[in-house]
């Protein structure tokens, strides 16, 4: 599509999660084009939204749109989305969303796109006012339910651009690496819980932080940097980390302990390509990775381990603000079936765990089902299991683990961390 507007690579990658339900981070809109960063602000937007501007256009239409011409229904949302949303002047949104109709090969369609979207237009003050959470309703009403005091906090974050939160690499002081960002313009700011982090104040191209592509830094949310700060690994410890692609907390496990023997584990061939890349990058050649399902042990050697990390397969509940896809690909069956492989995999690698070892559970979820209730019911059927508590000021207390809710600083994140008793 590299001769089409940016609006209709934009309306490509949105028809391809809303029509064809396929993940924005499987879809090459990427290579297509210069403008990637307007790209993007369309098609997050309208997906971020999708449900109020759903909700907004299909009452306008008189008729329905046949199957093969719901590419014209993305459109509007599109257009709608930038009516309401965005900084877009709207004569711009209106007539360069109508004309997309052109190349498309869909012209019949202008007279239908223009009147909604002036329609929208002369109701966007009242439009606006609306409260809407713009979730689907089974998620809105688990997470009512789980949270009654905090479900606005989390659908708000939910509907907001995650900052870019950086941790730095330990061989580079933080305070000076701080003022190096400085030095290039960059502005941030510490977290006392993660003591490796940054929050950027504004996002930036990855190759404009100092000295990324020799490993100064990795991209990282502050909720998931805590990982390998609460398993603790020492030198002389042999720890998995299980479900580990792209390997950023296989990195860090390595930043904390990096004479530890380390086990990089993923089903994912190509996914961990992407963990020998980001080795590469930071010049580490001495973890051993291996391609194999974490709920199996043909891949295991029989050492027992020390440590291991249990970055869990989840909904992603908690960083929908990154992936707002998530919201029309998960579905209430999904969160049952993930629970199942979840218990699978906790059953399998607590045998792999040494009597006195350590294992953390880790999710990107606030479902419960996921994550406390998963642990409560381990707990409950393995004796040989204890928990330790998490010491963080961070998240909130819950029967097992800690839960963290979207917040600024934060991603959505569980955490429990288990020791395997010594009889």
């Amino acid at each position: 599509m590299e001769n089409n507007s940016t609006r209709a690579v934009a309306l490509d990658a949105i028809c391809s999660v809303v029509l064809n339900k396929q993940s924005l981070s499987a879809y090459e809109y990427l290579e297509s084009t210069n403008d990637l960063s307007l790209i993007k602000s369309y098609v997050f937007g309208t997906i971020r939204f999708y449900h109020h501007l759903n909700d907004i256009v299909t009452p306008l239409l008189k008729h329905s749109l046949k199957k093969e011409d719901l590419d014209i229904h993305c459109l509007m949302l599109l257009g709608v989305y930038q009516l309401l949303h965005s900084n877009v002047a709207k004569h711009a949104a209106i007539f360069e969303t109508v004309n997309v109709t052109d190349e498309i090969s869909k012209s019949w369609a202008k007279g239908l796109v223009n009147a909604i979207l002036r329609q929208v237009d002369r109701d966007k003050d009242q439009l606006q006012k609306q409260k809407h959470f713009s979730h689907p309703s089974w998620m809105v009403k688990k997470i009512k339910q789980y949270y009654p005091d905090s479900f606005e906090q989390v659908f708000t974050q939910n509907n907001t651009q995650a900052p870019m939160t950086i941790r730095v690499n330990p061989k580079y002081n933080l305070d000076e690496y701080k003022s190096l960002l400085e030095k290039n313009n960059i502005t941030s700011k510490k977290l006392d819980t993660a003591s490796q982090a940054l929050i950027l104040d504004n996002a930036v191209n990855v190759f404009k932080l100092p000295e990324f592509e020799n490993g100064s830094c990795y991209v990282q949310d502050a909720s998931a940097q805590l990982a390998a700060q609460l398993l603790a690994p020492h030198n002389s410890d042999l720890v998995l980390d299980a479900c580990s692609a792209p390997g950023g907390k296989t990195i860090h496990l390595y930043e904390i302990a990096p004479k530890a023997d380390i086990v990089a584990l993923d089903s994912d061939l190509s996914r961990l390509e992407r963990v020998k890349q980001n080795m590469q990058r930071f010049n580490i050649d001495d973890i051993k990775i291996i391609q194999g399902n974490a709920q199996h042990q043909d891949w295991w050697e029989g050492n027992l381990f020390d440590k291991i990390l249990l970055d869990a397969p989840c909904s992603a509940t908690g960083v929908i603000r990154r992936h707002p896809d998530i919201k029309l690909l998960r579905k209430p069956k999904d969160i049952s079936a993930l629970v199942v492989l979840q218990a699978q995999i906790l059953d399998n690698l607590w045998n792999m765990l040494k009597p006195g070892g350590v294992l953390l559970y880790a999710t990107c979820s606030i479902i419960k089902a996921e994550n406390e209730f998963q642990i409560a019911d381990f707990l409950q059927n393995h004796s040989d299991a204890e928990e330790i508590k998490i010491d963080l000021d961070w998240g909130m207390d819950t029967t097992v683990g800690r839960q963290q809710l979207p917040t600024h600083d934060f991603d959505g994140f569980y955490y429990a961390k288990l020791q395997k008793k010594v009889e």
